[in-house]
């Protein structure tokens, strides 16, 4: 392991539910060894891009009932092509190369565990999307 890949690793919380065993499957295994500590480490800045989604979508997000926000952010998640790949680079370019090497394998499933963490980890933080923060820029 390279001096970039330990320090990317050292960086990432260690997730004391995550699930690995002799009978975890592959896809399971980069899920909660690779993919749920770096959603967690990324969690601040998958909401910060969020935030800046709803505001360049005219904030309509702030006018929709509890019920239609989760349906927002699962369709931002799910169906705007430039929002996911923007969320997928924010997680993958904390990838070691070895688990690029082990993403590239079967990056098509991946990606739906890795948008499900996205959009899961969006719904838990919903209340932080309350009211519209002070503009940054």
């Amino acid at each position: 392991m390279n001096e970039r890949d330990e320090y990317l690793v050292a960086l990432r919380p260690e997730i004391f539910g995550a699930r690995i065993d002799d009978n975890t499957s592959d896809e399971e295994r980069f899920q909660n060894a690779t993919l749920r500590p770096i959603a967690k480490l990324q969690n601040d800045l998958i909401t910060a891009i969020f935030r800046n989604y709803i505001k360049k979508h005219k904030n309509v997000f702030y006018g929709l009932t509890a019920h239609k926000r989760i349906d927002y952010i699962e369709n931002a998640v799910n169906r705007d092509q430039k929002f996911r790949n923007s969320l997928k680079g924010v997680i993958m370019g904390q990838f070691t190369i070895a688990e690029y090497q082990q993403y590239i394998s079967n990056s098509s499933a991946l990606n739906k565990r890795m948008m499900n963490l996205v959009r899961e980890r969006l719904i838990s933080n919903i209340q932080l999307f309350e009211k519209p923060m002070i503009d940054l820029e």
